[in-house]
């Protein structure tokens, strides 16, 4: 209808439009819509800033007449545009068009444009009004609507339309149909659960309620059934459409079971990699890592139920020599019989661990009286006690624990571990085969022990060290054949530290090493002096360490300190501890031999303590066996000390070797060595370890 003035109430409508005139604003900018009027009367034009827009222009750029519109259109449409302002000046009604115009900047747009005439009171056309919108998006998607719909159908995904409520299937495309095994025909008979193993109609209802919440496209993964009865997996994205005052569900499916698969098998090497980090790859027991997180989670439980528990740290004694004499693969499985031991000892709520080599640990939850805790403990010392047969072989075991408890020795991980390796080691150093609790007095000796670090580390700096020297003699001449270097600490405050208070703690610290070379230097400096001052030392007994021996520059540093003093080779011999061959023969064998090649003797130091294999004695370049003190202190009194050193004796004089016995303090022990074939001698008998000095005036005298 046409507008007339003189009914409409033009203020109020005028302020209304003022009210919305934000909401115009963004529907202009949404949608594209320009407003435009042309005074019939002045014939000025009015444009709005989207018409501007419209055409190309800056706002207000140019002066917007009907003459500068009509000239952009395309010459094609132009007849159709100006038949079209005719018509709607005649009927006043409103009418629309679409043309296509070309911009200022050359690009040709889609305008649809509607248009009225406003009469004035005397019915006479009074302005022109109108818009204009670019629908050049709409007319392109209609004209590819055709190559759209061909899209859909012979699509590589699998596309699908269900009715919104039931979920019966209304339109399947090609690659549907070909996937899933149906024709187009017999699934339109089928619902969308018919062709999905594990997809049910809770699910549905979830995915179109999170749908109606976002407004967006549903990501969901479904395993898809084929007629045949075979499934795969499939990635689907569910749409809703709305049309003709009806809802559909639009689902695109691509198939992605290779990508499923090869995401198992990362699964699956994922678990894998999180055994290996969290589990013994030998016993599958929690292995050091995953203990300490369970450590943890016993204290925070303990914390919160009020709970006590103890940690049981177990060491086997003395199983290198199972795997140095009968070989890895059979210490493996010990250990793995060991494992199991414990493992059928414990509560499904204990840790039982494998800390690594030997070691294991387990954690005893929620104990309510400390006699629970020495009672299994005892059982795990039967148990590891008990023969352990594998193949030909019957192999006897113990063990060492040492026991930490929460909270009263600590409540604190790190603690609690720490306790119980010194309760551990406290029980080895108490004859092994039993346990021992964690007490302060533990603490005290640790703390004790940090101390001796750092006095040692200042007495290298400072070279507090001495070197005493043990004479060895000859019994059948009563002369003196050689000496054993020996290391003595002049403390500046406690005065003369003998080795047995700090050589321990150097091994542990690895400052052995520094102190070897101290006393290696002093030894030889003196020697050389000795026969320089033609006394006759005999031959220098160095103690050769593991560290030193596994030193890369242990043989460079020997020789070049000989060659500075002018020390020569066939004056030294070192002595090495059997069980320390032992831990590694046949390194051992390589290594000896090196220095065997450039002239130094090696003997076997604490002979009988070490459990040699004869096979192994024999390849050694070893020149002389020294009995250990242990089996002579005892002489003449202990029967199996003296049958012992008899052996040992023997032993060493079929393999052609010297045979020098320590710690000799009594004249019938000397009797009985030299009755048995003995003739070398170092001990109290003859002489205490004295400095260098006093050693100096003992040559003088027995060169007279």
């Amino acid at each position: 209808m046409p507008i007339d003035i003189l009914k409409d109430d033009l203020a109020t409508a005028l302020k209304k439009l003022q009210a919305k005139e934000n909401s115009f604003m963004l529907l202009e900018n949404i949608t594209k819509l320009g407003s435009w009027e042309i005074d019939l009367v002045t014939k000025k034009s009015i444009w709005s800033d989207q018409s501007y827009l419209n055409y190309g222009y800056k706002v207000g750029e140019v002066e917007p007449t009907l003459e500068l519109f009509l000239s952009h259109l395309v010459p094609e449409d132009l007849p159709r545009a100006q038949q079209t302002l005719a018509k709607i000046m005649q009927s006043g009604e409103v009418e629309s068009f679409e043309c296509r115009l070309t911009k200022e900047s050359g690009e040709t747009i889609n305008l649809l444009l509607h248009g009225q005439v406003i009469y004035d009171e005397e019915k006479k056309p009074f302005k022109l009004i109108g818009t204009t919108q670019d629908v050049t998006h709409k007319v392109t998607l209609e004209k590819n609507s055709a190559a759209l719909s061909e899209l859909v159908e012979y699509s590589a995904n699998e596309i699908y339309v269900l009715e919104y409520e039931t979920l019966n299937i209304l339109y399947a495309n090609q690659s549907a149909c070909k996937t899933i095994g149906y024709t187009f025909e017999e699934l339109l008979g089928l619902t969308i659960f018919d062709i999905n193993v594990d997809l049910s109609l809770e699910k549905v209802e979830l995915l179109k309620k999170v749908y109606a919440e976002t407004q967006k496209t549903i990501s969901n993964r479904a395993l898809r059934l084929r007629k045949d009865g075979t499934t795969y997996h499939v990635q689907s994205y569910i749409h809703e459409l709305s049309y003709y005052h009806t809802k559909a569900l639009v689902i695109f499916s691509t198939d992605i079971t290779e990508i499923v698969q090869a995401e198992e098998q990362i699964l699956k090497q994922s678990e894998q990699i999180s055994f290996k980090e969290n589990y013994d790859s030998l016993t599958s027991l929690p292995n050091r890592n995953l203990f300490q997180d369970r450590l943890s989670q016993s204290i925070i439980h303990a914390q919160h139920s009020n709970h006590h528990f103890a940690l049981l740290f177990i060491d086997l004694d003395q199983f290198k020599k199972i795997n140095d004499s009968l070989g890895h693969t059979l210490g493996d499985r010990v250990i793995i019989e060991v494992a199991c031991r414990l493992n059928a000892l414990t509560d499904s709520e204990d840790t039982v661990a494998r800390l690594g080599g030997d070691e294991f640990a387990i954690i005893l939850n929620n104990i309510k009286k400390i006699q629970y805790i020495s009672a299994i403990t005892n059982k795990i010392i039967d148990a590891i006690k008990e023969p352990i047969k594998i193949d030909a072989h019957t192999l006897y075991m113990t063990a060492s624990i040492g026991i930490s408890l929460y909270p009263e020795d600590s409540a604190d991980a790190n603690d609690l571990t720490k306790f119980a390796d010194a309760a551990m080691y406290k029980a080895k150093d108490e004859g092994r085969n039993n346990f021992r609790f964690y007490s302060s007095e533990m603490t005290q000796l640790a703390f004790e022990k940090v101390i001796m670090e750092n006095s040692l580390l200042q007495a290298i700096k400072e070279n507090q060290f001495l070197v005493y020297f043990q004479p060895q003699y000859n019994v059948l001449t009563d002369k003196i054949i050689g000496m054993e270097a020996l290391v003595r600490w002049r403390h500046p405050d406690l005065g003369i530290i003998p080795p047995g208070k700090f050589l321990s703690i150097a091994h542990e610290s690895g400052l052995i090493l520094e102190i070897d070379k101290i006393v290696m230097h002093e030894a030889m400096r003196r020697f050389a002096q000795w026969y320089r001052d033609s006394l006759e030392p005999g031959k220098l007994s160095l103690n050769l360490t593991m560290a030193q021996l596994n030193s890369k520059d242990f043989v460079s540093d020997l020789l070049d300190t000989m060659q500075k003093l002018d020390f020569q080779t066939h004056w030294l011999e070192l002595e090495v501890l059997e069980s320390h061959i032992m831990s590694n023969p046949e390194e051992s064998i390589q290594k000896l031999n090196a220095l065997d090649k450039l002239g130094i003797n090696i003997a076997i130091d604490d002979f009988g303590t070490g459990y040699s294999s004869l096979s192994y004695l024999k390849k050694l370049p070893i020149k002389k066996l020294k009995i250990d003190r242990s089996f002579i202190m005892d002489i003449p009194h202990d029967e199996d000390d003296m049958a012992i050193t008899k052996a040992i004796i023997a032993l060493g004089t079929s393999l052609n070797l010297k045979i020098i016995a320590e710690g000799v303090e009594e004249k019938s022990q000397k009797e009985f060595l030299i009755r048995n074939g003995c003739y070398f001698i170092q001990g109290y008998l003859y002489s205490k370890p004295i400095p260098a000095d006093e050693i100096t005036l003992l040559l003088k005298n027995s060169s007279h």
